[in-house]
């Protein structure tokens, strides 16, 4: 176990303070320097100097400008504590965005009427503090006593004691006792004392605890707590900071919440790094884990949609992105710290904006410099899941460049804790600049007071986290673990095999979730291909199931736009609608039609410029489903969107289908072209243990064979046999033309 160096002249060696030399005397004994966790007085000098050469800091800089222009214009507000996503909540959070820049712009500036303002705020809140008790809305949580949860006060002191280090060497040694006396002390107990189990906790919430202990310790020189929040309240290393490092992130750096929470996660985790590193470097903090945080980074940007916003993969919402405050710090700490990767300018130039410390400098002086940024494109990439890397995945194949790239996404690893959906071998598809088959994402308007206080919805879990809201196979009309979070916690799926080379036009990514479902196993095998016959990559699902007996199998698509034309009747229910069922996310679905057929299926809607068919081997007789979410919600929570099912009865199954793009639509022009996909038929001429073979057929007689590897993954040759003949081929999948 790695263990911090005891070593005085490493605890607080930082730089003096731009504004002066005087030091605190702390706990500790040791003298302490400042500011010293975020910025040093040589970073500040650079700062000062490049004003006006680079665009992106001066942007960062002007808005925290304008944003304390309207502060200081108003009274100082510390409003007793609220309804979460109320009024005094949101109070509480902007106070302390505006503590933290008036300290960084005071050091920038040397305007004293920066470092007075966080004087003030702090007097302000020094009056409080002591009296309060537990939140009195705490609803399950962990409470702060500013906040309905721990958590939120973590936050608060994270960035106010960024701020109230920038300031401390401009208020005298009174108000900085009294300050510490009555706001920090206190609160640093709660956190340390009725609050250790959320600082001891192995989650996002843990890592918010340590790094504002942490930090605070830094900062008010108290060993101690720097102690605690690296080591856990016992210092044995089964808590803290460094275990959370080993715990959270998969070795491929891969956040197990995935990357909704990513973005916020890595934020505590930059900051104290950052700090850690600034005041022990002997710790070697970015290296840990062979630089568990680089991938950490990486891992989270590399997951976004081409137009920057993240999957809403488990309790995830449709519109957050990688401008995210905890990814801009991020992107340019890794950027500073670890190479100078000109990719991350790419993120930076969505951002718009730095952090103001010397890494934010260096990203925007590299930015200035560049003759092009690249755009944010990424490569096809898998993440493994799980802390030793053994816990699934998630795969993700791209085809195309820029925001004009499609994107396939499957979901293979593990639950992801309180925040996890019953959602294994899900997939989604961006294309033309939007989800087209989506995620619900979770079912919360973030901080809308009068929706639920802010909370997560009831729906979150009777149907954002439910298996039929998302794009993978039901089972008896059940949700997968029957909807247990414990149960689904102690398992994961499988990777099969990842190849994202697309050299050869096709990309493919296969994994299996095997007792999700008592007695049946699930394989699914998602392909991308480019093939000139085509205007459009087109996406190849391969979902195989193996049973011993016969089950109920919904395969759902939730697509966004207007049905267009179908292989069934699409008339729908004229005078009544009823629920599709009475639980497991079923009683949220109006059906709105229902057909039945007995050979391929097909179905055509359009999306904003582009039409969209998915087209199904009828291996079986089908019975098609058209719902739209909204049932059994009497306060309006749940936003009406469609979806397909399709529902077999079989033991042994194969639900192939072919999702293809096609053609276009201009509403300003009123002009349609290739509204008719140009696939006709799919067939499956072979599926089990050993390899599935598809055939797809053109309007035009054309045939594409599609082979897959369903055995141990393998580059070499494979053989299956179809209808009483060899096939051979090489590497887990391969499609060909058939002559």
């Amino acid at each position: 176990m790695l263990r911090l160096l005891s070593l005085a002249a490493l605890l607080f060696g930082g730089t003096a303070c731009a504004q002066g030399t005087a030091t605190s005397a702390p706990a500790s004994g040791v003298e302490a320097v400042h500011p010293n966790v975020f910025v040093s007085a040589d970073e500040i000098a650079a700062i000062r100097a490049a004003r006006g050469q680079y665009a992106l800091l001066d942007a960062t800089i002007e808005a925290d400008v304008v944003m304390m222009e309207a502060a200081l214009g108003e009274p100082i507000e510390t409003p007793p504590p609220g309804e979460a996503g109320g009024y005094a909540h949101e109070r509480h959070k902007q106070n302390y965005r505006e503590m933290m820049a008036a300290g960084l712009l005071y050091q920038i500036t040397g305007e004293r009427r920066y470092a007075d303002f966080v004087r003030d705020m702090l007097l302000q809140y020094a009056e409080m503090y002591p009296a309060l008790g537990p939140h009195p809305m705490s609803e399950r949580q962990v409470p702060g006593k500013l906040f309905h949860q721990l958590l939120n006060e973590n936050v608060w002191l994270v960035h106010t004691i960024v701020g109230y280090d920038n300031v401390y060497d401009a208020l005298t040694e009174a108000e900085r006792a009294t300050i510490e006396a009555n706001v920090f002390r206190p609160m640093l107990e709660w956190f340390t004392g009725e609050g250790a189990f959320s600082l001891d906790r192995i989650h996002n919430h843990g890592t918010w605890a340590a790094a504002s202990v942490g930090m605070a310790g830094y900062v008010l020189g108290d060993r101690d707590l720097v102690e605690q929040a690296l080591y856990g309240t016992d210092k044995s290393g089964e808590a803290g900071f460094l275990r959370q490092l080993d715990e959270l992130f998969s070795p491929d750096g891969y956040y197990m919440e995935g990357p909704y929470y990513a973005r916020y996660a890595i934020w505590p985790f930059f900051y104290f790094a950052e700090a850690i590193a600034r005041n022990e470097p002997a710790l070697d903090i970015y290296a840990y884990r062979d630089g568990i945080l680089e991938k950490a980074l990486y891992a989270t940007v590399q997951t976004a949609w081409p137009d920057g916003t993240l999957p809403a993969l488990n309790d995830g919402s449709l519109y957050m992105s990688v401008a995210a405050p905890g990814v801009v710090l991020g992107t340019d700490l890794v950027y500073d710290r670890y190479g100078n990767d000109p990719t991350l300018l790419g993120v930076a130039r969505f951002q718009g904006q730095v952090i103001l410390n010397g890494s934010g400098l260096a990203v925007a002086r590299a930015y200035a410099a560049a003759e092009t940024i690249p755009e944010m494109t990424w490569e096809s990439v898998e993440f493994r899941d799980g802390a030793d890397g053994e816990g699934g995945g998630l795969g993700i194949l791209r085809a195309g460049t820029g925001e004009g790239q499609t994107v396939a996404l499957m979901k293979y690893g593990v639950h992801g804790l309180g925040h996890g959906h019953f959602d294994k071998l899900g997939l989604i598809l961006w294309d033309q600049g939007r989800d087209v088959l989506d995620d619900y994402g979770f079912a919360r308007f973030v901080n809308v007071e009068p929706k639920y206080g802010g909370r997560y919805l009831p729906e979150n879990d009777t149907w954002a986290k439910q298996t039929l809201a998302h794009n993978t196979v039901v089972v008896d009309g059940r949700s997968q673990n029957d909807g247990d979070r414990r149960e689904a916690d102690a398992m994961h799926a499988d990777r099969h095999f990842f190849d994202g080379d697309a050299s050869d036009g096709v990309q493919a990514v296969s994994a299996y979730a095997r007792g999700y479902y008592p007695g049946v196993d699930m394989q699914r095998t998602v392909l991308l291909v480019e093939d000139d016959a085509f205007d459009h990559p087109i996406l190849i699902d391969l979902f195989r199931l193996a049973a011993d007996a016969e089950h109920q199998y919904d395969y759902p698509l939730h697509y966004d736009g207007v049905p267009i034309t179908a292989s069934f009747d699409l008339a729908g229910h004229a005078d009544a609608l009823r629920p599709l069922g009475d639980d497991a996310g079923y009683q949220h679905v109006w059906e709105t039609g229902r057909a039945s057929a007995t050979g391929d299926v097909q179905f055509t809607w359009l999306d904003g410029n582009r039409y969209y068919s998915v087209t199904t081997a009828g291996t079986a007789p089908t019975e098609i489903l058209m719902g739209r979410t909204g049932a059994n919600d009497p306060d309006f929570n749940l936003t009406s969107e469609p979806l397909l099912v399709l529902r077999r009865r079989a033991a042994d199954h194969l639900f192939a289908s072919v999702i293809e793009p096609h053609g276009y639509y201009s509403g300003a022009t009123e002009s349609s072209v290739q509204a008719r996909p140009r696939v006709a038929a799919v067939r499956v001429l072979g599926s089990d243990d050993a390899a599935s073979v598809v055939e797809i057929e053109d309007h035009a007689g054309a045939r594409w064979h599609v082979f897959v590897n369903n055995g141990a993954p393998s580059d070499g040759p494979h053989t299956a046999t179809v209808g009483g003949q060899a096939v051979t081929w090489t590497g887990n999948v391969a499609v060909r033309p058939v002559p």
